[in-house]
């Protein structure tokens, strides 16, 4: 399964950014699906997940509320819709695709990842 997110770039405190993670190669549906981000001198961590069909979600509590997972298994993309961003939101933002139907917030359940794509929140 190969994993191509998009979306980032600059926005300001408060504002919005929708990203993007489009697969291919692999049967999308049968795939959790989660967002990490790795902020600049730090590890990475886990953002969002959400199951095969959508019917299941987690966040990280430092997201909780304003940022949403969503999936569209007809066009095989996931999307993190990401408001009130605060300076800490900044970070390189990560898809990735795990075989299990499951939420998780553990890297190494997730077998495939994305080149990452870069969200920066100024102040």
């Amino acid at each position: 399964v190969q994993l191509q997110a998009c979306g980032g770039g600059l926005v300001q405190t408060g504002g919005s950014v929708r990203l993007s993670c489009a697969a291919s190669g692999g049967t999308f549906s049968n795939f959790g699906m989660g967002w990490f981000r790795q902020p600049p001198g730090k590890e990475r961590e886990f953002v969002a997940a959400i199951t095969w069909s959508g019917g299941t979600t987690s966040y990280a509590d430092s997201v909780k509320g304003r940022f949403t997972i969503s999936r569209d298994n007809a066009k095989n993309t996931v999307h993190l819709q990401m408001n009130i961003l605060k300076p800490e939101d900044t970070a390189v933002y990560y898809c990735a695709a795990s075989p299990y139907n499951l939420v998780t917030s553990t890297l190494t359940w997730y077998n495939y990842w994305g080149q990452g794509t870069l969200v920066t929140v100024s102040s």
